[in-house]
């Protein structure tokens, strides 16, 4: 019996095998791939005795936040041009709504002033996880919450909820570095910024 070899990677590089070799199943990659051998899941690959096999081994499934988990909302109403040919809203969108509902948070609360303060906020990190689809004409609750306030730092964690349900359809969070405006430098949080934060910190 071969030796197995167990990858938490979606895909990796292996070396080049003949065609016989491969075995594809359901989600067989494209030609394209075959091509550069790069591997995805549930891909196997046989090199003599040793099987390989990538394997997405993620034990950290999200589960979907409560709508009293978050202190702000932000109303939005899904347009036409929201949907993608599957008929839901594409990922893409919610990342929009992200940056949406934080900044008019911010705006609305005289934190940040984009075309004439000296600090704005850039964003190095996003994320989300999906669970459940939306589409149009759905109207969306996007949920905002701070997570943690550093020097020049947020965390904000967001979650996007059907109108009249208690749990999030997709959920997320991205973090903002705040810059000097001119010099795109890292600054500190400017204090008033940081005591409209602190009214939705998490607790």
């Amino acid at each position: 019996m071969g030796t197995k070899a167990s990858y938490a990677t979606v895909g990796l590089a292996l070396p080049a095998a003949s065609p016989k070799t491969i075995a594809y199943t359901a989600d067989s990659p494209s030609s394209r791939n075959r091509e550069t051998g790069f591997v995805p899941v549930a891909i196997l690959l046989q090199h003599g005795n040793t099987r390989v096999t990538s394997q997405n081994k993620m034990t950290n499934k999200p589960t979907a936040s409560n709508r009293a988990d978050y202190p702000h909302f932000h109303v939005l109403q899904t347009r036409w041009m929201d949907n993608d040919v599957y008929g839901h809203v594409n990922n893409v969108v919610y990342y929009s709504w992200f940056d949406t509902a934080v900044n008019h948070f911010l705006m609305a609360n005289q934190a940040l002033d984009i075309p004439h303060g000296d600090v704005i906020g850039l964003v190095i990190e996003t994320h989300c996880n999906y669970f459940a689809p939306v589409s149009f004409p759905d109207t969306v609750h996007i949920g905002v919450r701070v997570a943690s306030i550093g020097n020049s730092s947020v965390r904000y964690e967001v979650g996007i909820f059907l109108e009249n349900d208690a749990t999030a359809a997709a959920q997320g969070h991205f973090i903002h570095v705040y810059v000097d405006a001119a010099t795109r430098r890292p600054v500190q949080v400017p204090d008033h910024m940081r005591s409209v934060l602190q009214t939705i910190l998490r607790a």
